[in-house]
């Protein structure tokens, strides 16, 4: 059986920069620091991107479509996120939920077949490009706080609407391949059950610090049933690299004492190898055998460059040896193998 992702997913495509930092999620940023930003991600040979307009409320959409509408729309793979409308409001809320988006917008959940295909029209409209190539059914998943009853009545009416809906759009050719992308694997497991996806992204599951439950659990069922996943969050929303953050939502400053002690453990022997440990994570996160792409959040024109430049980096394959030897990585984890000269 073909598997659609890896037909789609083409080597060059297999490094991506996501919307989460661009669309403010953490910090503001200018559209000209976002400019200048995805150009240097195009100069270095980016050419995958990952967007959703939960992203600063449209704001990721806008200024990547700001960026992409310049460039050959065959050039480069697209993906967007659906589930999530929005509708402006002069007394929004969006101070409640997302902050530095600055929007006029309240959003509005919709699930269904009708709902996912309104995204995808208001999402080709912000980007200002005529198709998508992956729509990611974004974030029915239980770490989701803001959901009114609970993930599983949402995960139910994609059930039903949303994933027939983009079956069926795959098919006729108005996107080329769609999934589900959220932050744990219970849901991944589910839709895998319940309807027929291509590709995940499978988003902090798969980390240095946390990837027990990925090589154990959901791995082997996506072999199984031929899905591919796309990786995202490996450095945990900048925990590896040294960010006081762990992760997402609104308690990701309490960070586990145990991802502390893990995070010292590998910044010990990363020391002792002369490795960057941010590089590192990229890389583990990278080879995982059912990933097909790897895809990574930039604030800054500098910070994509070094994360782009992090997989051509060799690292000493004692490094991975010993962390498998002091129990840091799981026994069956893929290690990465150094890039070809």
């Amino acid at each position: 059986m073909n598997n659609r992702a890896r037909q789609i997913y083409k080597p060059e495509f297999c490094f991506g920069l996501g919307g989460v930092s661009l669309g403010n999620e953490f910090n503001k940023h200018t559209d000209k620091d976002a400019e200048a930003t995805l150009e240097a991600a195009w100069a270095v040979g980016v050419r995958h991107f990952d967007v959703a307009p939960w992203y600063g409320f449209g704001l990721a959409e806008r200024r990547f479509g700001h960026f992409l509408h310049n460039q050959k729309r065959e050039d480069y793979l697209l993906s967007s996120k659906v589930g999530k409308l929005f509708k402006a409001s002069k007394n929004n809320k969006h101070a409640e939920i997302y902050p530095p988006s600055d929007s006029p917008n309240d959003i509005v959940f919709d699930y269904t077949a009708d709902g996912v295909r309104r995204s995808i029209e208001d999402s080709l409209q912000r980007l200002g490009v005529d198709s998508l190539d992956v729509a990611f059914v974004h974030d029915i998943s239980p770490d989701f706080a803001f959901f009114p009853n609970g993930w599983e009545e949402q995960y139910d009416i994609a059930r039903k609407g949303a994933f027939p809906a983009l079956s069926k759009m795959r098919d006729e050719g108005i996107i080329r391949a769609w999934g589900i992308g959220v932050n744990t694997p219970l849901p991944i497991l589910k839709v895998m059950e319940d309807a027929d996806p291509d590709v995940c992204l499978c988003a902090r599951q798969y980390s240095l610090i946390d990837h027990a439950s990925a090589v154990n659990e959901l791995f082997p069922v996506v072999r199984k049933k031929n899905v591919s996943l796309v990786i995202g969050s490996a450095l945990n929303a900048g925990f590896i690299s040294g960010s006081p953050r762990y992760n997402y939502g609104k308690d990701n400053f309490t960070i586990p004492r145990a991802a502390i002690e893990k995070r010292e453990k590998l910044s010990a022997i990363a020391g002792r190898y002369g490795v960057d440990l941010r590089t590192a994570a990229l890389q583990f996160s990278s080879a995982a055998d059912v990933a097909v792409a790897l895809v990574v959040g930039a604030r800054s024109a500098e910070q994509i460059q070094e994360d782009f430049n992090s997989l051509g980096t060799k690292i000493p394959s004692d490094f991975w040896a010993e962390l498998k030897q002091q129990g840091l990585i799981e026994p069956n984890a893929s290690i990465p193998a150094n890039p070809e000269p």
